[in-house]
């Protein structure tokens, strides 16, 4: 720990940095992986406590928490919970007077879903979960705060003081905002090359949101009728070992393309000639127990969909440290300048398991 000045701009001048707990996985055990880490620090009551997590080897992520009268310590500790793996967050009180801790899981290629935990208060430490166990599903009403879910359907249309972009969707690298319109055509999403990139993992401008369990679909229609030479646009599920299917423009020919690289190497699997403006493509994941496949459709009516390619193995990797994401994307490998239109982004908790 170390002081900062008023501003927190700077370290105090005279200020030295001060351990405050020497092993702070200790409450975790001895044979530890991963030390304490993930530090958040609440004054409850007059009293401090420090969250951290460890990962005992062999086991699972674990919650400790230590106490103390001053921020300077002594701090005592105790594993605080040790159950599915659920760690790492803090604590948020009601103003009803009930306690939970916010906390996440891991839970392979959807990536690190949210955890509310009940909290108790029991001589003055925070008492996690029930019987130490979390509970899968809470009694809780429905959200009324600044984004009532975490992902959301969207038709592209808004409102004189709606945001252009609910915090439902975030771009997959800075955006390039000069390349981007709900304005240009009302109704539908714009997104216009503007420099030549060499893959899918290197393109700005693709607009994404999480994907959910245990099951979800996420599809669009697109008009590709101002697509250039050498673009390439569509629907993806974005991570390293990514998968997409959409619409690539060789000369004067437009097919529809399924690319998956579940292996780490993207391969071209289908191409499917297409012959008309409007497209709608599809992509459906099942996280049940971890099975994280995922397949993609395409349709021309918008009723009728077609599987295409092969099932996408979905892995969570370290290099992009996150689930699966939905995204549109619209990149150029030739020429700038070309542009297409989303129509809409409809994001369901089923799939239609083939059909």
């Amino acid at each position: 720990m170390v002081e900062l000045n008023a501003d927190a701009s700077a370290v105090k001048p005279g200020t030295t940095e001060q351990v405050i707990i020497e092993n702070a996985s200790a409450p975790a055990g001895e044979n530890i992986a991963l030390n304490a880490e993930g530090s958040q620090l609440f004054k409850v009551n007059g009293k401090y406590y420090l969250f951290n997590i460890a990962w005992p080897r062999g086991g699972m992520r674990t919650v400790i928490v230590h106490r103390a009268d001053k921020i300077t310590g002594p701090y005592e500790g105790r594993l605080a919970l040790q159950d599915l793996g659920v760690a790492q967050g803090g604590l948020i009180d009601k103003p009803d007077g009930t306690w939970y801790a916010y906390l996440f899981r891991d839970y392979g290629s959807v990536g690190r879903i949210p955890y509310l935990v009940p909290v108790k208060w029991v001589d003055g430490w925070p008492v996690l979960g029930v019987n130490g166990k979390v509970l899968e599903t809470l009694d809780l009403p429905p959200s009324k705060g600044l984004i009532p879910g975490i992902v959301s359907s969207d038709e592209f249309t808004r409102k004189k003081k709606e945001p252009a972009l609910p915090l439902v969707w975030q771009w997959n690298h800075n955006p390039d905002n000069g390349l981007w319109s709900l304005k240009t055509r009302k109704g539908y999403l714009r997104l216009t090359t503007g420099r030549i990139d060499s893959s899918f993992l290197l393109a700005r401008n693709t607009l994404t949101q999480r994907t959910i369990g245990p099951v979800c679909a996420g599809s669009t229609s697109l008009d590709v009728s101002n697509m250039k030479d050498g673009d390439f646009a569509g629907l993806c599920l974005l991570q390293k070992n990514y998968g997409l299917v959409g619409v690539k423009i060789n000369g004067q020919a437009r097919s529809i393309v399924m690319i998956n690289a579940g292996t780490g190497k993207p391969e071209e699997i289908q191409s499917i000639p297409l012959s008309q403006d409007v497209v709608y493509l599809k992509a459906e994941c099942e996280f049940i127990n971890k099975k994280d496949i995922a397949d993609f459709y395409y349709s021309l009516d918008g009723k009728n969909w077609t599987l295409i390619g092969t099932p996408l193995k979905m892995t969570y990797t370290l290099p992009h440290f996150m689930g699966y994401r939905f995204g549109l994307f619209n990149f150029a490998t030739k020429n700038v300048g070309g542009f297409v239109d989303f129509d809409f982004f409809h994001i369901v908790d089923k799939i239609s398991k083939g059909t």
